[in-house]
């Protein structure tokens, strides 16, 4: 029998609620306005409701059951998609602790060398590992058993993440080199240097790679070509300032590194579905919690 229905609950009566180190518990009793986020090392199940999460051109729906793990930090724009007061969405969040994996690794079955694995990935949990996360919220209960069981069952939940469909996500967390470290170190270089002009050589030297090996390896992580993360990272950093302060759209999108301020409303439009000034009038009206993503 699924544990399914009792993390519901959990979720529900803790969300909100101060959580042990580490783990998030959500509610939302409306759909969210899509918004940009940043990824970390994380793994979230959904127990009610659903969410959907887009990086590049790539969409990630999730459901009741069904879990996200993330490897790296990645520009992804979400929201959630599905839930009502009476069937509010619900989700558990869990940081993926790189030197936990790094141990769990040295245990781990071997796998076979080929492509990086996504950097973002989406699964149907099994009941090994729904009755892992049950048992480890039903500590919350438990204050005097929780300082005691808890890291044993957080290690549990890693190790079923690990020899899941998605194991090859979580590994990359724990792994200390190879091209993985070299893309992540690509993607910090373009977040930092989003609003200057680059030549994908100049990136491809940041990571210690060939061009050719980072295209390669750089895709099959984010979805995307560096120059595509750079101007994906260029809206969202837009979209940020607008909400913060609203006020001169041209020269917002000066700040982030466009010269020209037809093509910053043209390519904020493709992507959040208003012009910059449009948008960020409508999202100032919205009640904050629409706004919020977990």
């Amino acid at each position: 029998m699924s544990a399914l229905p009792e993390i519901r609950d959990l979720v529900q009566r803790y969300a909100g609620r101060p959580t042990p180190g580490g783990l998030v518990l959500h509610r939302s009793d409306s759909p969210t306005e899509p918004v940009p986020a940043q990824t970390a090392p994380t793994f979230a199940l959904v127990a009610q409701g659903a969410k959907r999460a887009v990086l590049g051109t790539s969409v990630f729906a999730y459901g009741p059951g069904q879990f996200v793990v993330a490897s790296l930090e990645l520009p992804v724009i979400t929201h959630v998609s599905r839930a009502t007061p009476d069937e509010p969405y619900l989700v558990l969040g869990l940081t993926l602790r790189p030197p936990l994996i790094a141990e769990l690794l040295l245990d781990a079955p071997p796998i076979v060398r080929g492509e990086p694995a996504a950097g973002i990935a989406v699964s149907t949990a099994d009941d090994n590992l729904l009755d892992a996360v049950v048992r480890l919220l039903r500590l919350l209960d438990r204050p005097h058993d929780q300082r005691v069981l808890w890291a044993g069952l957080e290690r549990e939940v890693v190790w079923r993440l690990l020899t899941s469909d998605q194991g090859g996500t979580v590994r990359q967390i724990g792994q200390g080199g190879g091209n993985v470290v070299q893309v992540e170190r690509a993607i910090r270089w373009i977040r930092d240097h989003h609003a200057d002009l680059f030549r994908v050589e100049d990136v491809a030297r940041v990571a210690g790679m060939s061009v050719t090996s980072l295209h390669r390896h750089f895709r099959a992580i984010t979805t995307m070509t560096p120059i595509q993360f750079q101007k994906l990272i260029r809206l969202q950093e837009a979209r940020a300032r607008l909400l913060a302060e609203p006020g001169d759209v041209a020269a917002v999108g000066f700040a982030v590194g466009y010269e020209s301020a037809s093509q910053f409303s043209r390519e904020y439009r493709r992507l959040f579905g208003l012009p910059p000034g449009q948008d960020a009038a409508r999202l100032a009206r919205l009640d904050p919690a629409q706004l919020a993503d977990v």
